[in-house]
């Protein structure tokens, strides 16, 4: 015979409890996203990236690009607003560059972290031009 407490779990187990999403996530999601876009050469403003160049040279910061760089996200429990800053390669139309991005960056963002997407503003800080040389790779003066 088996004994009945009266307790009853109702719902499925996925609904029980809260899962809270930290803005960094988000930030990262939304920077590899728009990264993916072709005629994105990069993300924050040319000194943010100088900035951010320097700094991941020097020993014990880590390695890498920032993916989190000129990304800033506001997130709550349903929704989220994203700002980007971009630049983008010469010869592209900025226009379609940008539709793109901000349609990447809603899919992934809605897919991976389950929060309603309501604004993605996009500006567009810089245009790399085929004769500028990046920051990030320029050689190292010294060694």
């Amino acid at each position: 015979m088996t004994e009945s407490t009266g307790v009853k779990q109702v719902g499925s187990p996925g609904s029980r409890g809260r899962t809270t999403i930290a803005d960094v996530v988000v930030e990262k999601i939304a920077g590899m996203a728009a990264r993916d876009v072709f005629g994105v050469h990069a993300l924050g403003s040319r000194t943010a990236r100088s900035m951010g160049s320097m700094r991941e040279r020097m020993p014990g910061t880590g390695s890498g690009k920032s993916v989190t760089r000129g990304v800033s996200v506001e997130v709550g429990e349903r929704q989220a607003a994203i700002d980007l800053e971009i630049v983008v390669d010469y010869g592209v139309s900025i226009t379609e560059v940008a539709g793109a991005v901000r349609e990447n960056v809603i899919a992934a963002v809605e897919r991976m972290a389950g929060r309603d997407v309501v604004d993605v503003n996009i500006t567009v800080s810089d245009v790399k031009l085929p004769e500028e040389e990046d920051e990030e790779e320029a050689p190292q003066r010294v060694q």
